[in-house]
Formats: structure tokens, sequence, C-alpha cells
């Protein structure tokens, strides 16, 4: 059965610090803008916002929608939250180029390779997520969670440039940064 996003939205306070990949690797982007997949109340989006990147948030939550529409208003950041279902056959994703793609914590394998086609030379893909040892820790279903090494091996176009995975603040996680070359 499919997550409740809106009600998970409703009863979660907004994070105010990035995925920690986002974090690192944001001073490393092009200039130009970036896309936020799944990218639910906006820690990423206003983060990279904050650091001179227009971003488009992906989301199919309303609840989410409103609230980085609202923020993004009220801050005078360059973020645009548009609805998406990125688990459809054939999502609708923006065409780019773009400076980078963000996918933190939203796992749907097809959209990798979507990714190549709409970044700019030396743009990035910042990635980073649970793995399937997370997943077992907490009984979840494994097919929402990266493999172990997965991230090793970027769709072909790209290439890796940073990546880890282990333990990290008491969860399972893995990133990676996965770049097209210049």
């Amino acid at each position: 059965m499919p997550k409740d996003w809106d009600a998970h939205y409703l009863s979660q306070p907004p994070h105010s610090q990035p995925a920690q990949v986002v974090a690192a690797y944001t001073h490393q982007l092009p200039a130009g803008p970036v896309l936020d997949l799944a990218g639910g109340l906006g820690r990423n989006a206003f983060f990279l916002a904050r650091r001179g990147h227009p971003v488009i948030l992906l989301e199919q939550s309303r609840v989410a929608l409103e609230f980085v529409q609202r923020e993004a208003l009220h801050q005078q950041l360059p973020v645009w939250a548009l609805e998406a279902d990125l688990e459809a056959p054939s999502p609708s994703l923006p065409p780019g180029p773009l400076a980078g793609i963000v996918k933190s914590y939203f796992l749907h394998r097809p959209l990798l390779g979507m990714f190549v086609e709409r970044l700019m030379p030396g743009g990035l893909v910042l990635l980073e997520g649970f793995t399937v040892v997370e997943a077992r820790r907490r009984g979840s279903q494994a097919a929402h969670y990266w493999q172990p090494g997965e991230l090793l091996h970027p769709p072909q176009g790209l290439h890796l440039r940073a990546w880890a995975e282990g333990w990290m603040e008491g969860h399972h996680r893995t990133w990676a940064v996965w770049q097209k070359p210049s």
C-alpha cells in the first residue's frame, strides 16, 4: 500500500538541514538550475536556492507543495514546486540543461536513465538514501532501498565522482555524486 505522503508531511516538522551529499557538493555544481526529485518540504531546494541555484522541485504531496510554494514566496527564493507522479510509467521531467539533479531518500530506478540527457556538461547528480541493511533493520520493503554498492555504477554517460556507504548517524545509508563529463 502506498504511503500517505500528505499525512506524513502534516505530522512532520520541516527539516532545516539538507541531505549530507547536498551540503557537501553544492559548491561544485555549475551555475544553473537544479531539479529536486520528490523534494518533500524543500530542505534541499531551499539550501540550493540560498546558494544561487534556481530549483524546480517535483513532489506528489499537495501538502508539501503548498508549504514549499508559501515558503519560497515568503523567503523570496527561486524555488518552483510542481506536482508530479515520479513513479508513473513515463514521468515528465524538465528537459534541461540542468546544473544538477538531487534524488534524496526517494528511489525509483527507472528515473536514473533519464538524467544524462538533462544535465549540462559538468552537471552533477547528488544521490542519498537508505540501504537494504536499513530495510532489514526496520522490517521494510527492500525494493525501496539501495542495494550494497549499487551507487558505484552510474548510468551510461555519467561517471562516479564520490561515494560512501555505511552506518551514518545510526542508519545504514549510501550516497554518491555522479557527473556528466565536460
